[in-house]
């Protein structure tokens, strides 16, 4: 190992105030950045912020605060005070990067808002974090997550039969939109090896929320297919079942795994019912199931479920909770979970790893509220401000264009990786195999009698563009070799096969780093590449339930829910950024590395607030339906709207601030029920929010949904349509260009999403190449990359070790 961090090069001033801003600063002081949080004498938000509201008022900071603010830096600047403005001013004039929102006291001063500083510092990136971004017709708007993931369609189809549809918990959109900043902001810094001007990243929550808690690209399946992929609010099933002593969560995401479990609970006669292999057929018997599976789980320990379930590889995790995520077994064999530096709390770890001669530095602590505020005087004091230096460089370049990508992923996550990759230039080629392509492919609109079925796959179209497709056999000594040769003249490898997988191959970092020694490989296994669960199959619901989303996502009286999905796009971002950790060293040192990067350790670091409550104050989080420990009131309401067959339509409101209800008040009209002085403040609105719904519920049920969102967004109160994830609102979508159209030569045209963090420098469809046809590339490859002639090529096509379609024979 050497001294340097990857990233200690770089300097981050941090303006925001929410929880998006922080991860994405607790992301970059993690790989070594020196973040330099700007506050208001009153601290920031989160100082005082407690789920539990166990905050002490005596000057303790909160201890998710101290989590998220480890390892940087205080300054303190009165937003009313123009020598401390101009501190702040002076210490961006040293810095790489600002991450801003809008919520601050002192992001509000002029001089520190976007646009200004973007004038003021050309070579400075500014990371705007926003509700629905910096433009737009709904720019400015009242939101909070609830709202956003109202908007996106992220509620309006998850749930149970005759439930209401109900939210995620844990605010994991806005972890995603840290974690998608940060990966953003990274990209950007490459490209101005470059070209050396800074940007603005306009950073939509609402578009990470639409891309991750959505279901899996519902948009584009909806275009293709004419038809949504899930038509009534769903969850899993089986799913998540109570124990003799907790909670037991499955995945069936194959016909096979549905087997299996079949076997697993003793239904034998399932197993002979073909139409059960379809989740909409076991979704219509539900009862019938149920009361089998519930049955079952009852009489057994989780333990004595999950070593059964392992021996027929039946994907199942214990459902973990702030009191319990600690004691799991493979968490506490591989560290996931560590002693805070001011100890007494648990805390997630850094949820990557890096295996080469660079480290990431040890978790620091928080700072004390102005700690560096003198240190920062005389900084700027002892020397003049320091020269922009160019701010621009010969352009047209992407931040990834020198690079040459192999993907050996399939389904969401290792796409999702690489997919971000291509958007910003790399050269990206996926690998699949002609006898078993990415299973992405299997969940086709035409069947398997049809010619090329495979190439209909909606959810494959929108995971996969920007990319070169290569149809290699991979279980042919031959295909290894095309493989390992094609890795020499590469600089990344991303893969996310079971750990045994690649074992059988051989492909080994120590063997390809002595032909490549600047070849990063990223690995990113379900659990990681050792440990108890290291060849256990995972899925991003398995992750949902080992790490604690699933137990705060449901209504109290039920059992816990699955996000369904969002770990997926969760560990792809998170991948992107390690991997540009990685690049960050190689740029340095020539040197490349193996990065580990378990799924199960992202969904960790974005439920981090249960087990850091829990562990400082002893506070279990509990799950709350569509309420909130920081809104209230706020729940879905009933309108006056023709039924729409699934409950609604509904419309969400959800108030967390004073002013807000003030607003709220207002604009039903100043009624006599909500002058109550309780009412003013936070804890007594929570302490009557059943009275509040019932009157929110009156007042909805006698308005259309668009009467109800003109009458409050306009006052400023957070409110929103609750959409299903096929049919959002794309008003502000098209506006900011979010949904991008591409032409397939199969499909045709279709629709897919595009990032979150817009690059208003440089401008460019993300999507400039389709989804490949499956070996569509290996001509280019074979013969252009490789050098081999046409004789080769044939030889090698007429032997399947290459191939253009399907095949399942030889």
């Amino acid at each position: 190992m050497t001294d340097m961090s990857p990233l200690d090069d770089v300097t981050v001033v941090d303006l925001s105030s929410g929880v998006a801003g922080a991860y994405c600063t607790h992301l970059l002081a993690g790989a070594g950045a020196v973040v330099v949080r700007a506050e208001p004498p009153e601290g920031h938000p989160l100082r005082r912020r407690s789920a539990s509201g166990i905050v002490s008022p005596d000057g303790e900071d909160g201890a998710l605060f101290r989590f998220l603010a480890g390892s940087t830096q205080s300054v303190v600047a009165d937003p009313e005070r123009p020598a401390d403005v101009a501190l702040v001013l002076d210490v961006l004039a040293r810095a790489d990067a600002v991450v801003w929102d809008p919520d601050s006291r002192l992001a509000a001063v002029p001089a520190l808002q976007p646009a200004a500083l973007h004038e003021r510092f050309p070579a400075l990136d500014v990371l705007a974090l926003t509700a629905f971004g910096l433009d737009g017709p709904w720019a400015g708007r009242a939101a909070t997550e609830f709202t956003l993931q109202a908007w996106s369609g992220a509620i309006g189809w998850r749930g149970l039969p005759g439930r209401p549809p109900v939210s995620v918990g844990g605010r994991v959109g806005e972890w995603m939109a840290g974690t998608f900043a940060a990966t953003g902001l990274l990209a950007s810094r490459r490209r101005r090896a470059s070209d050396h001007g800074g940007q603005i990243l306009d950073t939509s929550i609402f578009e990470a929320v639409a891309l991750s808690l959505t279901n899996m690209h519902p948009v584009t399946y909806f275009a293709e297919a004419g038809r949504p992929r899930d038509p009534a609010p769903m969850s899993l099933l089986p799913g998540i079942h109570a124990t003799k002593d907790g909670w037991v969560g499955f995945m069936t995401g194959t016909g096979q795994q549905w087997l299996d479990f079949c076997v697993l609970v003793e239904r034998f006669d399932w197993l002979d019912d073909e139409t059960l292999i379809a989740q909409g057929e076991r979704e219509r018997r539900r009862d019938e199931l149920t009361a089998h599976i519930d049955a079952w789980a009852a009489a057994r320990t989780t333990a004595e479920i999950l070593e059964l379930a392992a021996a027929l590889r039946v994907p199942a995790a214990p459902v973990g909770n702030g009191a319990t995520i600690s004691a799991i077994d493979h968490f506490a064999d591989q560290e996931m979970l560590v002693e805070a530096p001011e100890g007494g709390v648990v805390q997630p770890a850094t949820p990557y790893r890096l295996h080469g001669k660079a480290s990431l530095p040890a978790p620091g602590r928080a700072p004390a509220l102005g700690e560096h505020t003198a240190e920062w005087a005389r900084r700027v004091a002892d020397g003049p401000r320091p020269s922009a230096g160019p701010t621009s460089g010969p352009g047209g370049r992407l931040p990834f264009d020198d690079l040459r990508v192999v993907e050996l992923t399939a389904f969401w996550a290792g796409p999702s990786a690489a997919q971000f990759l291509g958007m910003h230039g790399a050269e990206v080629i996926k690998v699949e195999s002609p006898a078993r392509p990415d299973g992405m492919r299997a969940l086709s609109l035409r069947a398997v009698d049809e010619e090329q079925w495979w190439e209909y796959a909606p959810l494959f179209h929108a995971t996969n563009t920007g990319k070169l497709g290569l149809g290699l056999r991979l279980d042919r000594p031959r295909g290894l070799e095309l493989l390992v040769d094609l890795l020499d003249t590469s600089d990344v490898l991303i893969e996310n096969f079971s750990p045994r997988v690649l074992d059988s191959w051989e492909l080994s970092p120590e063997l390809l780093h002595q032909t490549n020694p600047g070849l990063i490989f990223v690995r990113m296994p379900a659990f990681g590449l050792t440990g108890p669960w290291r060849d256990r199959t995972g899925f991003a619901q398995t992750m949902e339930q080992a790490s604690g989303m699933a137990w705060v996502t449901g209504f109290p009286d039920g059992a816990p829910q699955v996000p369904s999905g969002v770990c997926d796009p969760l560990a792809g971002a998170h991948a992107a950024f390690a991997l540009q950790v990685a690049l960050a060293v190689r740029d340095r040192t020539g040197e490349g590395m193996l990065v580990e990067v378990p799924m199960v350790a992202s969904a960790l670091n974005v439920a981090a607030e249960q087990v850091i409550e829990y562990t400082a104050y002893g506070v279990l989080a509990q799950r709350q339906g569509n309420r909130s420990p920081s809104a209230a009131p706020q729940n879905l309401y009933r309108t006056a709207d023709p039924d729409d067959g699934l409950g609604g339509p509904l419309v969400a409101i959800s108030v967390e601030t004073d002013d807000q209800w003030t607003a709220l008040v207002d604009a039903l009209g100043r009624p006599g029920w909500a002058q109550a002085s309780e009412l003013a403040g936070f804890a007594g609105r929570k302490a009557r929010e059943d009275e509040l719904d019932a009157r929110l519920g009156a007042w909805c049920a006698q308005r259309s949904a668009d009467e109800i969102v003109a009458a409050l967004w306009t006052a400023g109160v957070p409110v929103a349509r609750v959409a299903m994830p096929h049919e959002p609102d794309h008003t502000q979508f098209a506006h900011r260009g979010f949904f991008e159209t591409v032409e397939h030569p199969v499909e045709g045209s279709t629709i897919v999403a595009g990032s979150p963090v817009r690059f208003t420098r440089d401008r460019y469809p993300v999507h400039r190449r389709r989804a490949p046809m499956l070996g569509e590339h290996n001509a280019y490859v074979v013969t252009e990359l490789l050098g081999m002639t046409a004789d080769e090529y044939d030889d090698l096509e007429a032997n399947h070790v290459i191939g253009t379609g399907l095949r399942l024979d030889g």
